[in-house]
């Protein structure tokens, strides 16, 4: 018997298409967001202590307990907010497990979910795979402000969530606190919960980060979803944590338990030993910064216009002063091909595929990767 797909329109991500064609014409890869750098040799060497010490069997489903103390600890230190470790934490196999455990959670068929565009590729067909329903929203550049007024207007009585990502990938756009005021007064006003990707939370450069937990109206309907992949250099791993208030734990746990079960024992420890110093968050901000404006030098003397980049490890850059002729797939194709350098075009973070002008690059790489990539892109300019 044929499957029935639920999922009849995803195919490969641009991603993938993207590195492979990286892989295939030997650029430098900056369209993918990894760091191409190692991570600290402590948290290593914490992995390798804890499993030497027999830290080899299944972690307690919603995480160790040192790791969601570590976690209520530096959620308190940089929000000011007080979490209960024991019912409002749950440590998941990466930030991706724990939206999908939200979205399967809250979400029924024909349940209506709002999602604000340019948006994390994983947000869509998650929904859909609920047989729920996208209702998108399109963010302009290049500010990418949220109109509230026109998601107020875009709310039914089948809506049950709005997602956002704050700091936002790819637009790179931070929340105010009149963004979080208002997001909190439709949430209110309608009854809906609020699924907040913060991963970006400590890659905040010119403001703060303002978590959805930090605020009075939100935090009782709103869960809040975080990497240690992002964090700590070690997207590999895969482990993030989800934290609500305890009746929507709960209802998140159900799931997690089936999904996974628990997490890397022997990561969970030496992750609760690396956030408890908390130094090793504390100074992303400024190592990101350095590496956004040697960035962000070169590409203004290739001949880009870049905008604004207030968070997260990415810059977006308008390239029709260099090559108006193409669109951005075209562009970041022909960067990647005869200049060397792959970058994602921002078109497929909408699911329209609106063409602005505008691709993203990547920053979370070592000072000799940004500055030959630099080097390649000087040729646009002879």
């Amino acid at each position: 018997m044929p499957i029935r797909s639920k999922l009849p329109q995803v195919g490969l991500t641009i991603f993938s298409r993207m590195t492979q064609l990286a892989n295939e014409h030997g650029a430098i890869n900056l369209s993918q967001g990894f760091p191409d750098f190692p991570c600290d040799p402590d948290l290593l060497a914490g992995v390798s202590a804890a499993m030497a010490a027999g830290h080899n069997q299944y972690a307690p489903m919603p995480g160790l307990p040192t790791l969601r103390q570590a976690i209520a600890a530096k959620l308190l230190a940089s929000q000011g907010v007080s979490i209960d470790p024991e019912h409002e934490i749950t440590v998941t196999a990466g930030a991706t497990q724990a939206l999908y455990t939200v979205f399967a959670a809250v979400l029924a068929a024909g349940d209506e979910a709002i999602v604000l565009e340019p948006a994390y590729d994983s947000y869509a067909p998650a929904i859909a795979a609920q047989g729920a329903v996208p209702v998108r929203i399109a963010l302009e550049a290049p500010s990418f402000a949220v109109d509230w007024d026109q998601v107020a207007a875009a709310i039914t009585p089948r809506t049950r969530l709005i997602v956002v990502n704050n700091p936002n990938n790819p637009a790179t756009s931070v929340f105010s606190a009149a963004d979080l005021d208002a997001l909190a007064a439709l949430a209110e006003r309608h009854d809906l919960l609020v699924l907040a990707d913060e991963v970006y939370e400590h890659l905040v450069y010119a403001d703060r980060h303002r978590s959805v937990l930090s605020h009075p109206t939100l935090r009782p309907r709103a869960a809040a979803v975080y990497s240690f992949g992002k964090t700590f250099h070690a997207t590999g791993w895969k482990v993030g944590y989800l934290v609500a208030a305890p009746e929507l734990s709960d209802e998140f746990r159900k799931l997690h338990q089936y999904l996974v079960f628990s997490v890397s024992t022997p990561m969970q420890h030496a992750l609760a030993a690396h956030l408890a110093q908390p130094d090793h968050w504390r100074q992303l901000a400024d190592f990101y910064r350095a590496k956004r404006d040697r960035l962000a030098a070169g590409l203004t003397a290739a001949g880009f216009r870049l905008l604004p980049c207030a968070g997260t490890y990415f810059q977006l850059v308008d390239y029709r002063p260099l090559r108006a002729d193409l669109g951005e797939l075209d562009f970041a194709q022909w960067l990647t091909r005869d200049i060397g350098v792959a970058a994602i075009p921002v078109s497929a973070f909408y699911h329209d595929g609106r063409d602005q002008g505008l691709v993203r690059f990547c920053f979370a790489k070592r000072d000799e990767t940004i500055d030959a990539a630099l080097g390649r892109l000087a040729r646009l300019q002879s």
